[in-house]
C-alpha cells in the first residue's frame, strides 16, 4: 500500500514537473532563437553597409577628381560653355542630338 502511494505521488509529481520543464525549455529556446535572428539581421545589415561604403568611397574619389578639375579656370570655362551653353563674344553654339 505504501508503494502504491509512493508511485501515485511520483506520477503526480512527474505530471506536474514535466510540463513545467518543457515550458521552461521552450522559453529558453525561443529566447535563443530570437537572439540568433537579431544577430543574423545585424550581419546582413553589416554586409549591406560595407557595400554602401565601397560605393560611397568611389563617389568620394570621383568628387575629389571633380574638385581638382574645377580649380582649373580653363576647365571651368569649357564646362560652363558646354553645360549651360555660355558662349564667348561672336561664338555660335550648335547643340547636336546625342545618340
Amino acid at each position: 500500500m505504501a508503494t502504491k502511494k509512493k508511485n501515485k505521488k511520483l506520477k503526480y509529481r512527474l505530471f506536474i514537473l514535466v510540463p513545467i520543464c518543457l515550458i521552461l525549455l521552450g522559453a529558453i529556446f525561443m529566447g535563443i532563437g530570437s537572439y540568433w535572428v537579431k544577430i543574423m539581421n545585424k550581419y546582413q545589415e553589416k554586409k549591406e553597409l560595407e557595400k554602401e561604403i565601397v560605393v560611397l568611397k568611389e563617389k568620394e574619389e570621383q568628387l575629389k577628381v571633380d574638385v581638382n578639375r574645377l580649380e582649373d579656370p580653363d576647365y571651368v570655362a569649357r564646362f560652363a560653355r558646354e553645360k549651360y551653353m555660355y558662349s564667348k563674344d561672336g561664338e555660335i553654339i550648335l547643340r547636336l542630338p546625342e545618340e
